[in-house]
């Protein structure tokens, strides 16, 4: 099976930290959103990888290449001009897609069981599989509702307060028959919730809801791209971790150099090639990226440090995101 992965934000929600960078590939554990979902597109053998990029597109394509070094063959369809849509970039790579194939966000963090959905698609003769998940406050999401058999009725994208009629969203993933997309004007930007999956109910084609058990965390603002690097090193999404846990809780690159007096409170994930000085105090949930060097007394608690970062002696960092190559002058406060 074919998976498409949308790539092509420009998560205008996650600046400044995605001005030099599109939204999936803003690290996550010190690796992309989108390495970490073709990690679970490979735990759920699917091996083909359509990339739609239109914000930054070399930075994936750079880092990813043919996709050999991950595991996965990687192709990518660039939107030059004007984004297409959710839809509409999907529709654009549709001489490649002559089979079952699945689509999936870019920027979002999850481990749900891909194969139990595609299983239930083929099983229902879904045309279009939406895979859903229950969330607490549905206001920012597109609400989806089902019959007893799982057959969705209606739909309501980013409803209000009042509009709320289920807790149950949709995820950005779905598993689609190529037949569907026949209902798409080529070259137009169009998007699944707002046309394709209202037109297909108009038709009468069936069209199903997965709900999902599992993680989902949709990365759209920083608070959230926070909590999930939180929710990650306390075990509660299973992601792949790039280091190797030297003891528990404690994740830690090679070539990394710790002083002996440095205090660490787990779970803390530190990188490849850093320097921690004497004196420091790393709390729990801190993220450090390679190549990060800190001064003595630093007190680091849950900061996100990107790669190559420089933070003083004696600074202070609290629930904050320092992005690549920034340095903290000594005795800094940088604050939630």
């Amino acid at each position: 099976m074919r998976a498409v992965l949308m790539a092509g934000g420009s998560g205008t929600r996650l600046r400044p930290l995605t001005c030099d960078l599109a939204k999936p590939m803003v690290p996550i554990l010190n690796r992309p959103i989108a390495e970490h979902i073709i990690n679970l597109l490979k735990k759920h053998d699917i091996k083909e990888v359509i990339a739609t990029l239109h914000y930054l597109p070399d930075v994936m394509r750079d880092y990813f290449q043919d996709g050999s070094d991950f595991g996965v063959q990687m192709t990518y369809a660039v939107e030059e001009d004007q984004p297409l849509g959710t839809a509409g970039c999907v529709k654009n790579v549709a001489e490649l897609l002559n089979d079952t194939f699945l689509v999936i966000s870019g920027d979002s963090v999850t481990d749900f069981d891909l194969s139990a959905a595609i299983e239930f698609h083929k099983t229902r003769q879904s045309k279009a599989t939406l895979v859903l998940t229950r969330v607490p406050n549905p206001v920012e999401f597109g609400v989806v509702i089902t019959d007893e058999d799982m057959r969705i009725k209606r739909f309501l994208e980013k409803p209000s307060t009042s509009e709320i009629f289920s807790d149950t969203v949709n995820t950005g993933t779905y598993i689609l028959e190529p037949s569907v997309l026949e209902y798409l004007p080529a070259n137009e930007e169009c998007d699944f919730s707002k046309d394709l999956f209202p037109l297909l109910l108009q038709k009468g084609e069936p069209m199903y809801g997965y709900v999902a058990e599992g993680y989902w965390c949709d990365v759209g603002h920083l608070d959230a791209y926070r909590d999930a690097q939180y929710d990650a090193l306390d075990g509660k999404v299973s992601v792949d971790f790039a280091y190797k846990e030297e003891k528990p809780g404690v994740w830690l690159g090679q070539n990394t150099f710790i002083d002996s007096t440095v205090k660490i409170e787990p779970p803390v994930l530190i990188g490849d090639n850093c320097r921690i000085g004497p004196r420091v105090k790393i709390e729990a949930g801190t993220v450090i990226g390679d190549n990060v060097t800190v001064g003595a007394y630093a007190n680091l608690k849950r900061p996100i440090i990107w790669n190559g970062a420089i933070i003083g002696d004696e600074a202070h960092l609290r629930a904050c995101t320092i992005s690549r190559g920034t340095r903290v002058d000594r005795h800094a406060h940088v604050l939630e």
